[in-house]
């Protein structure tokens, strides 16, 4: 087995159900991380996190309009989540550019 530790960073906008990962074909991943930061320097924001599995094409919300307060982060993702081929992580916010958001995965083949 080969192990590819892989990190992949975005600013969220708010349009639905955007791909911030995605596994690989003929691998699997485990998120390791995921930590969200509002950088608006006075307002909340909500992010939505989804987890989209490709083998039956249906997305499943982790996070729904979870409030994240001016100038803090938080790790929507409470431990380590397993994509298979083609399924995804998939954030956005309430507000553009308001939250960036960095994700960490060991790519396995």
């Amino acid at each position: 087995m080969a192990y590819d530790y892989k990190s992949v960073n975005a600013d969220l906008g708010t349009t639905i159900d955007t791909s911030i990962y995605e596994c690989p074909s003929a691998k699997t991943a485990v998120v390791l991380l995921c930590q969200i930061a509002n950088i608006d320097g006075s307002n909340s924001v909500n992010v939505y996190v989804d987890y989209y599995d490709s083998s039956n094409t249906q997305a499943k919300a982790l996070a729904h309009e979870l409030p994240v307060p001016a100038d803090t982060s938080l790790n929507p993702i409470g431990g380590k989540l397993v994509l298979e081929a083609g399924d995804q992580l998939r954030a956005w916010a309430s507000a553009a550019s308001d939250a960036e958001i960095v994700v960490s995965v060991v790519e396995i083949s």
